[in-house]
C-alpha cells in the first residue's frame, strides 16, 4: 500500500516557534473543557519592573551595558512565556495523540526473490497472499502477506525492486515474532521444506516461553513464540535503539503508544520494552531492545518501515515533531493514489510511515 520513499537526509527539528504559528494544537484552551490555562501574571515583579522601567544608572553604569541589561531580561521573560506555551501545545497534542484511531497496519521490507519468498511464507509460515501489485513505470512489486484481511490484521508488504536480488539486513533490525500453538511441530514443518532453523524449541532464557528461531530466504529471522490460539499470530517487530527510556518516551507520546511492559536482564547484557496499541497477546506489538553500552547500529538497507493508520496525518506530523522525530515527508496525499500519509524517523532512525485511516479502507475496496 505504501511505497518506499528514498530516505531524507536527518536534518535538525524546526525552531519551535514556527510549529507555534502553524500548529494545528491550540495553546489557548476553551472554557467549557473545565480546565483554565495558567498564563504569565500580569501584575509586575521585580524582573519584569526592570524590564519595562531599566535599572537605575549611576555615575559608573554606561547605558550601554544598562540597555544590554534590560534587553536581557525581556528576552529571559519573552523564553519563559514561550517555554509555557509550548508544554501546553505538548499537552493538548498528548491529549489528541491518545484519542487517535491507531492501530499497526503493516511491516515493509524488501526481497531477492518475490516468488520463492511468498511460497516460503504460506507453506512454512501459514500465511495467506492477501494481494500483488506491480508497478512497472517505479519497476518494483508489492505482495502483502499474514493471517488475515489488512482491514484488522497486521500484515507484511514485501517489496521486489527489478534486478536486485540480495539486500544488507544490517545489524539494528532483530526478529519478526509470529504466535504458534506448537513450536516443535512448526519447526519440523519448516526442516521439511528446507527452511533454516537457527535456533531449537526450548524455553526463553530466564523464562518458560517456548521459543525458537528460524530464517526466511533472504536471512529475515523470526522468532516463533508458542501460544494459544491468538487473533493476531503476526505479534512482534524487534528493532534495536541506543537510549531505550529515550525511545519509550518518543514512542508513547510522539505514537500514543503503551508500555506493556519492560524487561532487564543484567545477566545477559540487554533490556527490552514492549510498545503497542493493546495487549500483546491479541495486537501486534513493537519490541525495543537495548543492549548495554551500543549506542548506534549499522540499518543497512532490507528492512524498511511500519506503517501505522491515523485519524489525522497533518495533526500527527506536528506531534512527532514537537516530541523530537523527524519528518522525511511532510503530510499530503500521494501523486496517483490520493492516500494521505506523512513519514518520520525516531531519534534512532527508523522509519515509520502514518496513513489515513479512510484513505486506507477505501485503497482496500
Amino acid at each position: 500500500m505504501v511505497q518506499i520513499l528514498p530516505m531524507a537526509s536527518s536534518s535538525s527539528s524546526p525552531h519551535i516557534s514556527s510549529l507555534h504559528r502553524s500548529s494545528p494544537f491550540s495553546a489557548v484552551r476553551s472554557p467549557s473543557d473545565g480546565r483554565r490555562t495558567i498564563l504569565p501574571s500580569r501584575r509586575p515583579s521585580s524582573l519584569s519592573a526592570v524590564a519595562m522601567h531599566g535599572p537605575r544608572l549611576n555615575n559608573r553604569t554606561s547605558w550601554r551595558s544598562a540597555l544590554a541589561g534590560r534587553n536581557s531580561v525581556i528576552v529571559g521573560a519573552g523564553n519563559m512565556a514561550q517555554q509555557a506555551s509550548t508544554a501546553v501545545i505538548q499537552e493538548t497534542a498528548l491529549e489528541w495523540v491518545k484519542k487517535d484511531n491507531r492501530r499497526m497496519l503493516h511491516v515493509v521490507y524488501r526481497v531477492g526473490d518475490l516468488d520463492k519468498t511468498i511460497k516460503f511464507y504460506t507453506e512454512c509460515l501459514g500465511m495467506k497472499l492477501l494481494r500483488k501489485r506491480d508497478i512497472p513505470e517505479e519497476r518494483y512489486t508489492n505482495a502483502f502477506l499474514g493471517y488475515g484481511p489488512e482491514d484488522s490484521h497486521f500484515v507484511v508488504e514485501l517489496t521486489y525492486n527489478y534486478g536486485v536480488d540480495k539486500y544488507d539486513i544490517g545489524a539494528g533490525f532483530g526478529h519478526f515474532g509470529i504466535a504458534v500453538e506448537d513450536v516443535s511441530k512448526t519447526v519440523d514443518l519448516i526442516k521439511a521444506k528446507g527452511g533454516t532453523v537457527t535456533r531449537e524449541p526450548g524455553p526463553v532464557k530466564g523464562g518458560n516461553t517456548v521459543i525458537a528461531f528460524i530464517e526466511d530466504p533472504d536471512g529475515y529471522k523470526f522468532e516463533l513464540l508458542e501460544r494459544g490460539p491468538t487473533p493476531e499470530p503476526l505479534c512482534q517487530v524487534m528493532l534495536r535503539v541506543g537510549d531505550l527510556e529515550r525511545a519509550i518516551e518518543f514512542y508513547e507520546k510522539a505514537f500514543g503508544m503503551e508500555l506493556l511492559r519492560k524487561k532487564d536482564n543484567p545477566d545477559y547484557k540487554y533490556s527490552i520494552a514492549m510498545m503497542g496499541y493493546g495487549p500483546e497477546d491479541k495486537n501486534p506489538v513493537l519490541e525495543l531492545t537495548y543492549n548495554y553500552g551500543v549506542k548506534e547500529y549499522d540499518k543497512g538497507n532490507a528492512y524498511a518501515q511500519i506503517a501505522i493508520g491515523t485519524d489525522d496525518v497533518y495533526k500527527t506530523a506536528e506531534a512527532i515533531k514537537l516530541y523530537g522525530g523527524t519528518i522525511t515527508r511532510e503530510p499530503g496525499p500521494l501523486p496517483g493514489i490520493g492516500t494521505k500519509i506523512t513519514a518520520c524517523l525516531d531519534p534512532d532512525g527508523w522509519k515509520t510511515v502514518f496513513v489515513d485511516n479512510i484513505d486506507f479502507t477505501r485503497e482496500l475496496e
